[in-house]
């Protein structure tokens, strides 16, 4: 027979429900256990403390350095390589189809970057056989493998800087004129080779924008002798830029360009 009571089981039923509750009890018990005492983690201790030798100070030295060199890395691979021309060039594309953010920034970027390690990848092979593979055989120094890293980077900059944004540089900075490439001081064929850049970006740009500007002054003049004036020419304009863009293969022409431009 069933009881009348908290439990209308067998008496094994009972014990065996009240052995469970037991059991979640001890569970639970156990886990607050865990909680309480949570697995040690490692540490990481930085501190300052004397050097006990040359060497550890010249270690320091060259871990900061190396610090500092990755910090400018973005600004380095922005100022002296094909970076700025291409992405300033896409711009310029996305600008003259009034497109809004179509393609957004991360595509421009992200190809500007790839087209950047494309052209820039000859210059990069000599640095690895020149300065980095003998550096790291031990075969040079530090102070050697700069400096035979930077006579490739140089040789492209001086061959994409014109020669009068570079008189400006020497000239500001009381600078003779230097007679060969080795010569030339870095700190000031950086920025002679940025402005060049943006100079030739702006000429790519102008021309990519002449046909453009072309489609909306017709698109304009029709609206208005059609009496549409409440109509934006540069809404009706818009399919018949991308249109042509995508007829003459807009983003071949374009690429192609500029990685003619380098060579």
């Amino acid at each position: 027979m069933a009881r009348r009571g908290g439990c209308r089981t067998p008496a094994a039923g009972c014990r065996g429900v009240l052995g469970f509750t037991l059991f979640l009890g001890v569970l639970a018990m156990a886990s607050g256990v865990a909680w309480a005492e949570p697995p040690a983690l490692p540490s990481l201790n930085i501190g300052l403390r004397p050097a006990e030798s040359p060497q550890e100070v010249a270690t320091s030295l060259q871990i900061l350095f190396l610090l500092t060199v990755l910090s400018l890395a973005p600004a380095m691979l922005i100022l002296m390589t094909s970076f700025t021309r291409i992405v300033v060039v896409l711009g310029f594309v996305r600008n003259a189809l009034a497109s809004q953010q179509i393609p957004p920034n991360q595509v421009l970027v992200g190809l500007a970057l790839f087209l950047t390690f494309f052209i820039m990848a000859p210059v990069w092979s000599q640095v690895n056989a020149q300065a980095l593979q003998p550096y790291l055989a031990g075969e040079i120094d530090q102070a050697q493998a700069l400096d035979r890293a930077a006579e490739p980077v140089r040789a492209f900059m001086l061959r994409q800087t014109r020669e009068k944004d570079l008189a400006l540089f020497l000239s500001v900075a009381g600078a003779s004129r230097p007679q060969t490439q080795e010569e030339v001081p870095l700190h000031l064929l950086i920025p002679a080779f940025a402005i060049s850049e943006l100079k030739t970006a702006f000429q790519m740009g102008f021309v990519i924008f002449v046909p453009f500007i072309v489609i909306d002054m017709i698109v304009a003049s029709t609206l208005m002798s059609m009496g549409m004036l409440m109509l934006p020419p540069m809404m009706v304009s818009l399919p018949f830029k991308i249109v042509l863009f995508v007829l003459v293969d807009g983003w071949y022409l374009v690429v192609r360009s500029l990685v003619v431009s380098f060579q």
